[in-house]
C-alpha cells in the first residue's frame, strides 16, 4: 500500500503585493486505493493544495511535510515528483503550440519510466484509451491542447491519467466546463484507472455532480485553507442540500 501524507502544510503564493499565505495547516492521508474528494467554495485554496503537492515554483511550502511512502517530495522537482508517482489534472489544461499529442504523450511516458514504450504495444496502448475517452485518432496530431474545447481538454488531461499510470492522481476540478456526456466520460475514465485498487485518487471539486460517478470514500470540506470537517460521502449530500453556509463563517482563503 502506498500513503501520500500531508501534515501541517502551510502555503505561500507570489503575488504583485509580495507572498500571500493561502494554506494554513492542512492535514490529510490518502492512501492507495482511497478516493478523497476536496470541496469547498471558491477562493478556499483548494488549487494551492493541487499546485503544492506538484511543486508548482510559484506556490511556496512555509511549513508542514509532503511525503510519499515516507519520501519528502519538497525535497523533489516537479519531474521527480512525477517518477515518483504523483500526477496532476489541471483546472485549466495549457496550450502547447508546436507539440502535437503524439509526441507529448511518447515524451511524457519515456521520461516516466526511463525507457520510450515499445512502439507497437505503445500504439496500441494510446489508440484503447482514445477510444475509451470518444477522442478522435486525428488529435493525435493536433498541437497540444491548441483549439480544444474545454471539454476536449479534460479528456485529454485523463487521457495522460489513463496512459502514465501514477500512483496518485490529483484531479482539480476536472468536472468544470463538462457538459452531461462528457462528465460520464471522464468519471468513467477516473474509475477504470482507480479500479485496481492500487492507486490514489484526491478529487477537487465544487460540485457533487461529479460524486455521482466517482463514489468517495472521504469527503473533507475546505474553508480557508484548511480541512473544515471530514466524513464519508453522506458529507457530499449535506453540502449539497445546505451548501456552504454553515462553513463560509470561518473565512476564506485569497
Amino acid at each position: 500500500m502506498s500513503t501520500l501524507e500531508i501534515r501541517d502544510l502551510h502555503v505561500s503564493v507570489e503575488t504583485e503585493n509580495g507572498p500571500v499565505q493561502i494554506l494554513h495547516g492542512v492535514n490529510l492521508t490518502v492512501n492507495s486505493g482511497q478516493t478523497h474528494a476536496i470541496m469547498g467554495p471558491n477562493g478556499s485554496g483548494k488549487s494551492t493544495l493541487a499546485y503544492a503537492l506538484a511543486g508548482h515554483p510559484k506556490y511556496t511550502v512555509t511549513s508542514g511535510s509532503l511525503t510519499l511512502d515516507g519520501e519528502d517530495l519538497l525535497e523533489m522537482t516537479p519531474d521527480e515528483r512525477a517518477r515518483a508517482g504523483m500526477f496532476l489534472a489541471m483546472q485549466y489544461p495549457v496550450e502547447v503550440p508546436g507539440v502535437s499529442v503524439s509526441n507529448f504523450l511518447r515524451s511524457a511516458k519515456t521520461a516516466i519510466d526511463g525507457e520510450a514504450p515499445k512502439l507497437r504495444t505503445w500504439v496500441k496502448d494510446v489508440k484503447t484509451a482514445m477510444d475509451n475517452l470518444r477522442i478522435d485518432p486525428e488529435f493525435s496530431e493536433r498541437d497540444l491542447n491548441t483549439g480544444f474545447s474545454g471539454g476536449e481538454k479534460k479528456r485529454h488531461e485523463i487521457l495522460q491519467l489513463e496512459l502514465l499510470n501514477p500512483t496518485f492522481a490529483v484531479l482539480d476540478e476536472t468536472d468544470s466546463g463538462l457538459d452531461i456526456d462528457a462528465l460520464r466520460i471522464v468519471s468513467d475514465g477516473v474509475n477504470r484507472f482507480s479500479s485496481g485498487g492500487d492507486k490514489g485518487v484526491l478529487l477537487i471539486t465544487h460540485y457533487t455532480r461529479i460524486l455521482r460517478y466517482i463514489k468517495p470514500d472521504f469527503v473533507h470540506v475546505f474553508v480557508g485553507g484548511k480541512v473544515a470537517e471530514e466524513g464519508g460521502p453522506e458529507l457530499a449530500e449535506k453540502l449539497e442540500e445546505h451548501g456552504y453556509a454553515d462553513y463560509v463563517g470561518e473565512g476564506a482563503a485569497v
